[in-house]
């Protein structure tokens, strides 16, 4: 009788149930359903449940079976299912076998395999997230982003007969919060979608109570609630803002656990069968300095042109504020993965390498330059979690370093930020590791080593002296203990700059005149000594 229950095709009833238990571990939908008594059904059951819990690897036994008659029998089985390490999911179930005159079948019930499975129902391995979800806090422990509710507010062209009074109205009902959307902005968006929904807008729960009652009785609007991680204060906007984002979903992913869960025809959650989920990960205590952050803000969107400032604390590496405009912004995040010719920058590059070669600065070669750069941190590949970036490309190899193929009339290329941890180097002495996380400092291949003190005397005393006598830099002579070296690159403009635990870089396309970054490095600095109103 053992030996039946390997037989493909089993006859007698308690070989049928052991067949059936090693179809269902095969994960055989087709084959284990034609051995109930209702296949179709059995097997549109089955097929969904090895879909819904797909990962995971099921293990049906039978432990007890017991004949009632010439034509009925019970059973008894054990079910263990393992979605991975420390996951474990165990139950028994029982059924029953019955001769019938295509033979004998087992008497099918959704129940035969899950606990309360039934022909409305579907199961799921979901992933479960820890409550409540971690904060992002400022550098000094205020709140910077939280999770909530973001009420996202569509147009389904198919649930309305006139779009463009939907259109119309729906401008209309948002206008208190959105004032630049408009029914012909709407329009045009969906006749580009071709029939699909569009987004009109993104709402949070106190701007969707207030405006939900008017947006509901209009046809064709379609409101969706999601969670989303939002900055507390909406002055902020920064790249930055996207890195927590990553960085929190790290810290979720940690500490995620998992859920077997039933779910009704309406596709709602009815009950969770099994699983476990943990503590929720701690909050993140990111670098931003949300006062430097808005006065950051407020300088980059002084000008026409694509800008980006970025601000490093020397001591510690910590990014305290990063910030693009609107023109920068359409670029992607080019305060920190763009890599622009680093022109006059050169002149520091150069003086550092004079020093360490014992030449003088003009009789440098490009790879001498490129070297001074990256003991600077440029062009140094460092490992922020977190945050997409690069410091910049030299024309050397290295270890850790990042390249750029040999040639060209500026070889060495920086990022605003990497010329941000140059000014940090500067001030500090070394390279320090940056950091969007408190106590979290990035990693690297490259060896980072102390400056020579006489190469730290000589670009601080370039950064001194050109912000004391250079004609371009006079807007910044109003601000005391700053130093600062400007530079240009083709139409390009830059600027490094410290004031005493602070440095900061500034790059601007296109520039107007020579001393456009020293104006926007003197709107930065004032911005940020004007206290909040």
């Amino acid at each position: 009788m053992g030996a039946c229950g390997f037989q493909s095709n089993p006859t007698d009833p308690e070989s049928i149930v052991n067949r059936f238990t090693s179809l269902l571990d095969d994960k055989n939908a087709a084959d284990a359903a034609d051995l109930t008594s209702y296949p179709s059904g059995a097997q549109a059951t089955l097929k969904q449940l090895f879909s819904g819990l797909d990962t995971g690897k099921p293990d049906y036994k039978v432990v007890q079976y017991i004949g009632l008659d010439d034509t009925s029998a019970m059973f008894n089985l054990k079910a263990d299912w393992n979605f991975g390490p420390g996951k474990d999911w165990n139950f028994e179930l029982q059924g029953s076998v019955r001769k019938l005159a295509v033979g004998w079948r087992i008497s099918w019930d959704p129940t035969l395999v899950i606990p309360q499975l039934d022909n409305t129902r579907t199961v799921k391995l979901v992933r479960t997230d820890a409550t409540p979800t971690p904060k992002v806090n400022d550098n000094v422990g205020a709140p910077l982003m939280s999770e909530q509710n973001i009420n996202t507010v569509k147009i389904d062209p198919t649930k309305t007969t006139d779009p463009v009074a939907t259109t119309n109205a729906l401008a209309d009902a948002i206008s208190p919060v959105a004032p630049l959307i408009t029914g012909g902005d709407l329009m045009q968006q969906l006749q580009a979608a071709q029939g699909k929904p569009i987004t009109a807008v993104s709402l949070r729960d106190d701007d969707f109570a207030i405006l939900e009652p008017r947006m509901a009785a209009i046809p064709g609007v379609v409101m969706d609630k999601q969670p989303k991680l939002v900055v507390a204060d909406r002055r902020i906007w920064s790249p930055l803002t996207d890195a927590y984002t990553k960085v929190l979903q790290a810290n979720k992913d940690e500490h995620r656990g998992w859920g077997v869960q039933l779910f009704g025809p309406d596709g709602a959650m009815v009950t969770q069968l099994a699983g476990h989920q943990g503590p929720p990960g701690p909050d993140i205590a990111a670098t931003m300095d949300q006062k430097l952050q808005r006065a950051a803000e407020d300088a980059v969107v002084s000008v026409g042109t694509a800008a980006s400032i970025v601000a490093i604390q020397p001591s510690t590496g910590a990014v305290v504020a990063a910030a693009q405009n609107n023109q920068a912004s359409a670029q992607g995040s080019p305060a920190f993965t763009t890599a622009y010719p680093s022109g006059s920058n050169m002149d520091l590059f150069e003086a550092a390498a004079g020093i360490m070669k014992n030449k003088s600065p003009q009789d440098v070669s490009v790879q001498d330059a490129a070297q001074a750069a990256a003991d600077l941190g440029v062009g140094i590949g460092f490992k922020v979690p977190g945050l997409d970036e690069t410091s910049g490309r030299l024309p050397i190899a290295g270890r850790g370093f990042e390249q750029v193929k040999e040639g060209g009339s500026d070889p060495i290329l920086a990022s605003t930020f990497g010329m941000a941890i140059a000014a940090a180097s500067i001030v500090r002495g070394s390279v320090a590791p940056p950091m969007i996380e408190i106590g979290r400092p990035s990693t690297t291949d490259a060896q980072l080593s102390a400056l020579p003190g006489p190469v730290l005397d000589k670009l601080r005393a370039m950064l001194r002296d050109s912000a004391a006598d250079g004609p371009d830099l006079a807007s910044l002579r109003a601000y005391q203990g700053v130093n600062a070296f400007a530079a240009t690159a083709g139409t390009s403009g830059w600027l490094i700059g410290n004031m005493g635990d602070l440095a900061f870089a500034i790059h601007i396309d296109d520039i107007d005149s020579g001393n456009a970054t020293a104006r926007m490095a003197a709107l930065l600095l004032k911005s940020f000594a004007t206290p909040d109103k």
